[in-house]
């Protein structure tokens, strides 16, 4: 009886002190690194905004704030591994008035033109090239006037999830 006691309670601390670990790995995977570093840095002339996408098909920014007529340097940087042909991603800004589904589905079938459809182009303000896993592409442009815009990603189903509000001020 003694044996069998003393064997339960081996198991037992055994058991809790694996739960410990695995609490505190739990804790440490979830940390969130990207939201804990500035969105955006602006100066004067200038909104530097980094923003990524991933194998799992989201970005990791649902909002962007910037100033109107102020220069946006946006880098896109795809954090996955995947090819660009399996889980390619861009970042295209629309006009106010596109229909981000409209756009979408004509994406899919403009792979020859990076996946923007080349009827739609005045549907764009602004678009990164179509990125690979490990690659990043930056662009230049002037911010609209004032209003809530939408980014998305143009590969073949990504915006439904892959999409987000350009809020100008």
């Amino acid at each position: 009886m003694k044996k069998l006691i003393l064997v339960f309670a081996a198991v037992l601390a055994i058991s809790c002190g694996d739960n410990k670990k695995e609490e505190k790995n739990d804790l440490k995977i979830g940390a969130p690194v990207e939201e804990t570093t500035p969105a955006e840095t602006t100066d004067d002339s200038v909104t530097e905004v980094t923003i990524t996408g991933n194998d799992q098909m989201k970005f990791n920014k649902s909002e962007i704030r910037v100033k109107a007529g102020q220069k946006v340097r946006l880098t896109l940087k795809h954090v996955g591994t995947m090819q660009k042909n399996v889980m390619g991603h861009n970042w295209a800004l629309l006009t106010q008035d596109a229909d981000m589904a409209a756009v979408g589905q004509a994406a899919a079938v403009a792979e020859d033109n990076d996946y923007i459809p080349a009827d739609m182009t005045d549907k764009f303000i602004a678009h990164t090239k179509m990125l690979g896993g490990g690659e990043s592409d930056t662009i230049e442009f002037d911010a609209p006037a004032p209003g809530t815009y939408t980014f998305m990603c143009t590969f073949p189903g990504h915006y439904a999830l892959m999409q987000g509000k350009f809020i100008v001020e």
